[in-house]
């Protein structure tokens, strides 16, 4: 539940925002926490870069008074749900994600419902009321490892994520009941575009999100999420990728390996289909503004955001 209003667009920004928001760091005791599909920018100011499972590791631990969460809403909630008493604040609160839209509340109450005597392992990509309704919460990191610690005659129902859970299915042979969610980006790879990149770079390798569809998977010499592309791509001999997940995590493998030749897995139309729309809403301006209003602000009802730190606790201890 969001209720601050976003910061009004200013004309008088500082020329030096990196400064500015160093600045606003100190005098608030701020940590930035930033996902790598945010824009390089952002990606550049942040304190901590990562993926979901590292994202929760860290909001868990901080011990800033104010986190300030460059990512999508579902992030920045988990944050408010770990740290109750901590302000958390996200610099738009339009950046929402077409994943966890895609598991209302309501709808998968009856599912649940529908399926009694199942737990339900839930993706880190939804909704502080799904995670509410959840066992289990786990992230493309951890969700073999997660899945393969719960009892074989143990019914699951896995959520919202269809194609990671099919890709869980895959790897731990569990007979899984799987919600039909499925994130925007993740199913606009081109398959077709993928074997032709392969055609004209005969050495590069595919390496991909388990999120995508596995028409695109099948073609991927490594699986895993998005911390672990990069640190394959990193620690590989290999010195070209097709990288099939949003591009904003080529920054940093650009870093890590400047000797590199990266190239972001085209989309199925001629279009930046393969960016996310939600995680570009964030810019440096609106965090500078967001950290300088203390606004938009997460806030969530104390009855879901204690149903929801149960599972999300025992996902940081099962991993």
């Amino acid at each position: 539940m969001f209720l601050s209003a976003p910061p009004k667009p200013q004309n008088n920004l500082p020329r030096d925002l990196f400064k500015a928001i160093s600045e606003l760091k100190k005098e608030l005791n701020a940590v930035v926490l930033a996902h790598y599909y945010q824009d390089s920018d952002i990606q550049d100011i942040a304190d901590y870069i990562g993926d979901s499972l590292g994202l929760s590791q860290q909001a868990s631990s901080t011990d800033a008074d104010v986190i300030v969460f460059a990512g999508v809403h579902f992030m920045a909630e988990t944050a408010k749900i770990l740290n109750p008493h901590k302000l958390v604040l996200l610099p738009d609160l339009d950046a929402g994600c077409s994943l966890a839209d895609s598991c209302p509340p309501a709808e998968f109450k009856a599912f649940k419902e529908a399926h009694p005597g199942h737990i339900v392992v839930s993706y880190v990509n939804c909704t502080a009321e799904i995670k509410a309704m959840s066992d289990i919460i786990c992230t493309s990191s951890n969700a073999v490892k997660i899945v393969k610690q719960i009892p074989e005659d143990q019914p699951i129902i896995f959520a919202p994520d269809q194609n990671l859970g099919r890709y869980v299915m895959e790897q731990t042979g569990r007979d899984l009941v799987l919600w039909q969610g499925s994130c925007m980006v993740h199913e606009t790879f081109s398959e077709k575009k993928i074997v032709q990149l392969q055609v004209e770079n005969p050495e590069a390798e595919v390496i991909a999100h388990p999120e995508c569809e596995s028409s695109v998977l099948r073609h991927a010499s490594y699986i895993g999420s998005t911390t672990a592309l990069l640190k394959y791509s990193q620690n590989s001999d290999i010195k070209d990728f097709i990288v099939a997940t949003e591009p904003g995590i080529i920054h940093q493998m650009e870093k890590a390996a400047p000797n590199k030749h990266f190239i972001p897995a085209p989309p199925i139309n001629n279009c930046a289909c393969n960016e996310c729309p939600h995680m570009r809403l964030n810019t440096l301006e609106k965090l500078y503004l967001a950290m300088k209003n203390k606004t938009p602000e997460i806030t969530l009802p104390e009855d879901i955001r204690v149903a929801a730190f149960e599972p999300i606790q025992r996902m940081l201890e099962m991993s």
